[in-house]
């Protein structure tokens, strides 16, 4: 080609560049699409119904299955302590050790009163006998009969007395070692070597089981309402029973590793906070759930049939409410007002606003509104000629005399 001359240079390139702009903005087959862009590559979902398990999620506490006080049950001075604070001890254990002396001493006068009552009684019962047969024969009068009868009596009636005051007595001296009534971990001892005891008023410390363990949590009257209205009208399945799973996600977001039951909802609603108390059970060997830790108690166990589900991504928050885009007519991203439900895993369960089978778009919706031209595709793919990805292979025009990729060798 001859060359330009200098001063038609510049015009000419110019014309050149305006040509390369307008093909970049033309689509396959040289037609331009509207506005000068291409459309939007998108990725959908159809949405299906099915049958998905839900969960419910609530603040709890923990508390031992049994926190029991610790108490004297006669008057004295304490003596020793005999145990560790905090430690874990069994049932029957003895933990204080209060002055046995004087309960002792008082053994031994019971004891003394025994034998003499059963003394007493052992000389009714000879007298008795032998008057029974004199007053047969007529040689003893009715009164004496009737003293000697009524002496055994007496007698008899004292060394019962008698004896229930040694078992009294025997009592007390056991009490003086004040032992666990239950296996469990001990608090602090709130009283020390030398404090005078004034028996069960006096609180000496306290012992709790924690295995199992209870999870303690509240569920809201206007939640009950909600729960039962969907399981009545089919919505909603709940376990036999009403006896969930439960398991228990600690402050630090870890999951306890055994799951529990629930084992009690209480008929009434507090006056005070408006819930009902409910308690699930779970076990713990290990000791890792204390009492009175704050976690989070899951109910699981659940199941909503029939529910269609898109993943959080799709789901856009818009001034009137939640919205996702459908794939409409023509490819076109078509907006549509949804009601959410419950949350499961990463997906919302659509209550209305969405059918079965329609496309929804879950990825890519960064380059989606309301009547724009769309494309199914993969978004993050990389665009054709991207580089490390080699240049894009062109067709040859009737498919003869295309290139073949050579073999890697």
């Amino acid at each position: 080609m001859a060359s330009l001359k200098p001063s038609l240079l510049l015009p000419f390139l110019l014309a050149m560049a305006a040509l390369l702009v307008l093909l970049a903005a033309c689509g396959p087959g040289g037609q331009q699409h509207g506005g000068g862009f291409p459309p939007g590559v998108v990725a959908i979902q159809e949405a299906k119904a099915r049958t998905v398990d839900v969960e419910f999620e609530y603040p709890a506490q923990t508390a031992g299955s049994r926190e029991v006080e610790v108490r004297a049950r006669v008057t004295g001075i304490l003596m020793k302590r005999n145990f560790v604070e905090g430690a874990f001890v069994k049932a029957g254990q003895s933990l204080f050790q209060l002055d046995a002396a004087p309960f002792e001493a008082a053994l031994a006068r019971a004891d003394a009163d025994v034998a003499a009552a059963d003394a007493r009684y052992g000389v009714a019962q000879r007298n008795a006998k032998r008057m029974k047969p004199l007053f047969d024969a007529k040689a003893a009068s009715q009164k004496d009969y009737d003293d000697a009868t009524s002496a055994e009596e007496v007698t008899s009636a004292d060394l019962k007395a008698a004896r229930a005051r040694q078992n009294e007595a025997r009592l007390n001296v056991q009490w003086t070692h004040v032992e666990s009534p239950v296996s469990g971990v001990t608090s602090r001892a709130l009283k020390s070597e030398g404090s005078l005891v004034s028996g069960p008023d006096v609180l000496l410390t306290t012992v709790t089981q924690n295995d199992p363990i209870y999870v303690n949590f509240g569920i809201s009257e206007s939640e009950q309402l909600r729960l039962r209205g969907e399981a009545q009208a089919g919505k909603l399945v709940l376990p036999k029973d009403g006896r969930f799973d439960v398991t228990v996600k600690l402050e630090n977001g870890k999951v306890y590793s055994a799951p529990g039951k629930l084992v009690f909802s209480d008929a009434r609603v507090s006056n005070v906070t408006g819930t009902t108390d409910t308690r699930a059970e779970l076990p713990n060997p290990a000791g890792e759930l204390r009492p009175g830790q704050f976690v989070r108690a899951i109910l699981k166990g659940a199941q909503r049939p029939n529910a269609i589900t898109v993943p959080q991504r799709a789901v856009m928050e818009a001034p009137q409410g939640k919205l996702v885009y459908v794939l409409g007519a023509d490819s076109k991203a078509e907006p549509r007002p949804v009601v959410v439900g419950d949350w499961v895993k990463d997906e919302w369960i659509i209550t209305s606003g969405l059918k079965e089978g329609e496309k929804v778009i879950v990825d890519g919706l960064m380059k989606v509104y309301p009547g724009a031209q769309v494309q199914v595709g993969d978004p993050n793919a990389p665009p054709p000629g991207a580089p490390g990805k080699g240049p894009s292979p062109q067709p040859s025009p009737k498919g003869e005399g295309a290139a073949k990729p050579e073999a890697k060798k």
